[in-house]
């Protein structure tokens, strides 16, 4: 079960198009890198005290021993789709293998609209590339909503993907989007231990946010 830490978070970095230019044969090496893939797993918002989080944790122990193994179905390949469609449209694109850990880069000095807060210009040099691309999938997994200990909704399948582009030139970012999907059944969703109808909303919601990126640069 994932619980969310409540703090100061930084600002959200709002939506930045992608302007195809940015990918093309001038806009030089882009190289295409993910963050650590999170294993999937339940979270329950609103249940919001130690209690509530145990019992929350307690209703649903079996949908949260199925969710963490379910495989990512295709996610980790999605650096080298997008690959290879920005080199079907005449731009340069390499795969890095490595996982960027976003956490172990240094915060960038200055600020301002569509800067980067941490710097990723030392990957020009390490990967030999003009621009990365950083795909994030910080939601995997089933959620179900509560209040207090008392659930209040039936769980849904969830993936949240955020894609950006930074320029090492300059730090900023050339595209930021994040895909949002979730999904539900219509199925009787209490059917343990292998959950049908939520397995089979896993799986189309992964389906669904994949295809949504993707479509971004065909």
């Amino acid at each position: 079960m994932i619980v969310l830490a409540v703090g100061c978070a930084a600002p959200r970095q709002h939506f930045v198009e992608l302007d195809k230019s940015a990918v093309n044969g001038k806009a030089g090496k882009v190289g295409v890198a993910m963050t650590p893939l999170p294993k999937p797993d339940t979270r329950f918002p609103g249940a919001d005290c130690l209690l509530c989080i145990a019992t929350a944790s307690l209703l649903n122990s079996s949908l949260t021993s199925h969710t963490q193994k379910l495989p990512p179905e295709g996610l980790p390949e999605l650096k080298d789709a997008i690959a290879e469609l920005i080199r079907k449209n005449g731009g340069e694109a390499v795969v890095i293998a490595d996982e960027i850990k976003i956490d172990a880069l240094p915060d960038f000095k200055k600020g301002g609209p569509n800067i980067a807060r941490k710097d990723f210009s030392g990957l020009k040099q390490k990967y030999g590339i003009d621009k990365v691309l950083v795909l994030d999938v910080p939601l995997l997994g089933m959620y179900r909503y509560f209040s207090s200990y008392i659930p209040t909704s039936d769980p849904r399948a969830e993936l949240e993907i955020s894609g950006y582009l930074v320029n090492l030139s300059n730090n900023t970012y050339e595209w930021h989007q994040t895909f949002s999907e979730s999904k539900g059944t219509d199925a009787n969703w209490d059917e343990p231990p292998n959950f049908p109808g939520l397995t089979n909303a896993y799986f189309q919601t992964i389906e669904l946010g994949k295809d949504r990126l993707l479509a971004t640069f065909k």
